[in-house]
């Protein structure tokens, strides 16, 4: 989620100027930037548990450390929740998950030293502490009731709200971290296509990069416990949207998905009111029970953005959010698998012939089998692996086709190697741990938090 942003407080005159504001995103290919997200659970290396925001070795005093590496505070009631320098950001999800959005930089080589340089930062910090980070797609330990609340401000009306709308919302909020890349488009048409490509193979994805097995210390009996997560947290903000894959489908009829999406708060005078559940539609007629006449504004409809959660989300740019966050080496695959099925054209036109062939509805029928079975899902009577196969040696093709090399010369084409092996037939991360559980562990889960850290 992101952190507090700027107020814009134009008054909304109607549906086109939502859309014309989602438009403005468009670039040239030329100036496509890469954006990635990673979060990670911190960890007491004394006895695992889950470091509070107060306190000594609390999330507060990480973030302080990181501050005074020269990044800037961002603060909700007064109280530091997030820091930003040089077009990034670091910010806490709900339990104190700690997650790097990346600067929009040009190539994934960049992707790779940025990741590497956010890492180098806090390991000095988090051991002074004695803690460790850890990125995986659901806690392997803790209850829900065992992780702690970071004090900002959406979280707690959320955690109010999600309750009424779904059974795991919570369990999303505090034990879920995962990884996404956020993409450019050039126009709208480009939008739609590179949408409904990534829309229709997210599920791929979710089976790709799982790495969650693991819930209070058992298997769970699912490769992606993040993604079951998803399944029941609120469907009225969450999926895949079949309005992507109808005809004529724009910016405009994004925006008519997001107006009924329920709302979860609107921002005044540095507060935030707990709306929950209202309908943006009606704030924009100046009809927001408890609010008359309040007039709905630019920065309302941006906030309102932040707050829908589909696989891929459509803001100014557009961000996959369909995997488990992982090891280094795999979220950056992750980016990498993205930039090269939609950055470069030959690519993108063989990713939509591949979607085109198959059915967006069939591969949409894999987002709930897959959090189960993972790689192991069959699609046309054949295992997922074939798909994958077929999908990553397209987002090779178009990452080859970029031509960027790093300085030994290598190009981009070499982070998609974990994918190629797991399509080849080798372990997921789920699979990986789940060999360790039964084999070096004898059956202790705890050893995995180590194992894990970055």
């Amino acid at each position: 989620m992101s952190n507090p942003g700027e107020t814009d407080a134009t008054p909304i005159t109607g549906i086109d100027q939502l859309a014309a504001y989602m438009a403005e995103g468009s670039k040239s290919p030329r100036d496509f930037r890469i954006g990635t997200e990673h979060e990670k659970f911190g960890f007491r290396r004394s006895d695992l548990g889950v470091p509070p925001y107060e306190g000594p070795g609390g999330i507060r005093e990480v973030l302080e450390g990181i501050e005074a590496n020269g990044w800037e505070p961002i603060q909700d009631t007064g109280k530091t929740i997030g820091l930003k320098r040089d077009g990034a950001s670091v910010s806490l999800e709900p339990a104190g998950q700690l997650e790097l959005s990346g600067a929009p930089l040009a190539s994934l080589h960049e992707t790779r030293d940025e990741m590497a340089a956010h890492f180098a930062e806090i390991r000095p910090i988090s051991e002074r502490l004695g803690l460790g980070f850890a990125p995986l797609g659901f806690h392997p330990l803790a209850s829900r009731e065992q992780m702690p609340w970071m004090p900002k401000s959406r979280y707690a009306i959320m955690r109010r709200y999600m309750p009424t709308v779904g059974s795991l919302g919570l369990d999303m909020m505090l034990r879920t971290c995962t990884v996404q890349v956020n993409l450019d488009f050039s126009s709208e048409a480009d939008m739609v296509r590179k949408m409904r490509v990534s829309m229709a193979l997210q599920p791929l994805a979710t089976a790709l990069f799982a790495n969650s097995p693991f819930v209070e210390g058992k298997p769970s009996g699912l490769m992606s416990s993040r993604a079951h997560a998803w399944t029941d947290t609120d469907n009225n903000r969450s999926g895949i949207l079949p309005c992507v894959f109808e005809p004529g489908f724009g910016f405009a009829r994004y925006v008519e998905w997001l107006l009924d999406v329920p709302m979860y708060f609107i921002a005044r005078d540095e507060k935030l009111i707990d709306v929950a559940g209202e309908s943006f539609r009606r704030f924009m007629a100046g009809d927001l029970p408890g609010h008359p006449g309040e007039q709905a504004s630019m920065g309302d409809y941006a906030d309102h953005l932040t707050t829908a959660f589909p696989d891929v989300r459509l803001k100014k740019f557009i961000e996959m959010r369909g995997a488990d966050a992982g090891t280094p080496a795999m979220m950056l695959a992750q980016s990498a698998l993205w930039v090269g099925l939609l950055y470069d054209d030959a690519a993108l036109s063989a990713a939509v012939a591949l979607v085109d062939e198959i059915g967006w509805q069939k591969l949409a029928a894999l987002r709930p089998v897959v959090p189960r079975e993972g790689m192991g899902a069959i699609l046309n009577g054949s295992p997922l692996r074939v798909l994958a196969r077929e999908v990553v040696a397209i987002a090779q093709q178009g990452l080859r086709a970029r031509g960027l090399r790093d300085a030994v010369g290598a190009d981009e084409s070499a982070y998609l190697d974990p994918l190629a092996e797991i399509a080849a037939g080798g372990p997921t991360q789920a699979e990986h741990w789940l060999a360790r559980y039964h084999g070096a562990w004898q059956g202790d889960v705890r050893h995995i938090l180590a194992e894990a850290a970055i």
